[in-house]
């Protein structure tokens, strides 16, 4: 087909899902092309256009779009007849995934960990962890914290921050309290807020059953936790037999340079969800549960597609780069690649006092304003990078670029950022100063008083 005509398809194509989806349509909104084929950190679109991806399905692809080992694995077994749906029977599928997940993660790390193949999402991994808790402590209420994102079922919803989200006739917010996550509050360690509302019995407070916590907010705006602080905040958990939840979704999955996001710090959760990215890009998401914790009885929480074995092909097939050297000794120059290139932006522009944040490969640019950080990515997309925001007003520029990305492609999608920052800056500051006053003020920096009344 000649390109004039497949902008022509692809402006239909647009104009039938502006047509025929729901209005719930999201990233078509700020993306809006219709993509056809990706490989690797690279996707394209029916007109033929490129895009370097630095969103990577919103973490579900750190391993790249059709990543050759997931993908060989899936062709394979697909072409050997594998079974593809089961429930939670024993499949040959699970079996080695479940083997080589304890072998090449759990046991070098010193985990002893249950694995539970919940629903193929995130929020119902979060939905499990929390049944999970309470059934086991008998207690109802969990805390959540600031700018926290847990999903958008109802009881994940619950410990969701953002009130965009809610609507009091969801009534969602049941047993749940919330509190300052670290560096909410400043400098102030918030984690003595924790620890004085459960010491304290007329907080308010009721004794938890568990605390659930991202130790770097995506979605809320790239807010890294200490390791102090979350060591604080697990002892805390821990003296008052209170269950620590650690939502790794978004964040786990070698997403900020270590395949778990809590290995740094030193502690061990009593459950870890995983979803998004331990599914190579196919719906699977798994809880990690400490033995003692494991207290379900058979089927008390269940669900059609909890055995995605083709999911199970691919995750089995990408564990295989948490053997690879090669790929590790990548992550850590991509990080400092990364951190080098905002820092240097935020210095360039320092007058405006933008803040930097992020571990691994997961980094934000606050640029604090949402209209500006989405023209940036406007801008971005129109030079051919896929690249999303976040944080409490979308103040906050994300990179999510693929782990397995090439040194060349992540320099080039820097480079396109700091392009866009400069052009969006320039247009800022050109319509500044068409709004610059037209009279001149007096000496003493005031304004002629009949000049404030004046039409023009």
């Amino acid at each position: 087909m000649f390109p004039q005509l497949w902008v022509i398809a692809n402006s239909m194509e647009i104009k039938s899902v502006e047509q025929f989806e729901s209005n719930v349509r999201s990233y078509v909104r700020a993306f809006p092309t219709v993509f056809s084929t990706a490989e690797g950190a690279w996707v394209t679109d029916v007109e033929g256009k490129r895009y370097l991806d630095f969103f990577a399905g919103a973490g579900t692809l750190n391993y790249g779009h059709n990543n050759p080992l997931a993908r060989k694995a899936i062709l394979d077994y697909v072409q050997n007849c594998g079974i593809t749906h089961a429930l939670d029977m024993a499949t040959e599928a699970k079996v080695e995934l479940i083997e080589a997940f304890q072998q090449i993660i759990l046991n070098p790390r010193q985990l002893n960990y249950r694995m539970q193949f919940t629903g193929p999402t995130g929020t119902n991994a979060v939905e499990a962890a929390v049944k999970l808790a309470r059934k086991t402590t008998q207690r109802s209420h969990v805390v959540a914290f600031t700018n926290a994102y847990h999903g958008h079922s109802l009881g994940a919803l619950a410990l969701t921050g953002n009130r965009y989200y809610h609507d009091e006739h969801y009534g969602s917010h049941n047993n749940v309290s919330r509190l300052p996550y670290d560096g909410y509050l400043g400098s102030f360690d918030t984690s003595y807020v924790l620890e004085k509302m459960l010491n304290d019995p007329s907080s308010g407070l009721p004794l938890p059953a568990a605390v659930i916590v991202e130790l770097v907010q995506g979605e809320g705006g790239i807010n890294v936790a200490s390791s102090r602080w979350i060591q604080n905040v697990a002892r805390i958990c821990r003296e008052h037999g209170v269950w620590l939840i650690v939502d790794d979704i978004q964040v786990g999955n070698g997403r900020t340079g270590d395949f778990f996001s809590f290995e740094a710090c030193g502690v061990t959760p009593e459950i870890v969800c995983l979803s998004k990215a331990i599914g190579g890009g196919l719906p699977m998401s798994l809880l990690l549960i400490k033995p003692e914790c494991d207290q379900w009885k058979p089927a008390e929480h269940t669900g059609t597609f909890r055995g995605n074995n083709l999911a199970f092909v691919a995750s089995r097939a990408l564990l295989n780069y948490w053997q690879d050297d090669a790929f590790l000794s990548s992550l850590k120059n991509h990080t400092r690649t990364i951190q080098a290139e905002l820092h240097g932006i935020a210095a360039e522009y320092a007058d405006r006092n933008w803040q930097v944040r992020g571990r691994g490969m997961v980094w934000g640019l606050d640029v604090g304003n949402g209209d500006f950080a989405g023209a940036i990515s406007k801008a971005a997309f129109r030079r051919g990078l896929i690249i999303e925001t976040c944080g409490a007003h979308d103040q906050v520029v994300k990179l999510l670029p693929p782990l397995t990305i090439s040194q060349s492609d992540l320099e080039m999608g820097l480079r396109i950022i700091s392009e866009s920052i400069a052009e969006v800056v320039r247009t800022s500051d050109v319509k500044a100063s068409d709004q610059a006053p037209l009279i001149a003020p007096l000496s003493n920096g005031m304004v002629p008083a009949a000049s404030l009344f004046t039409t023009i």
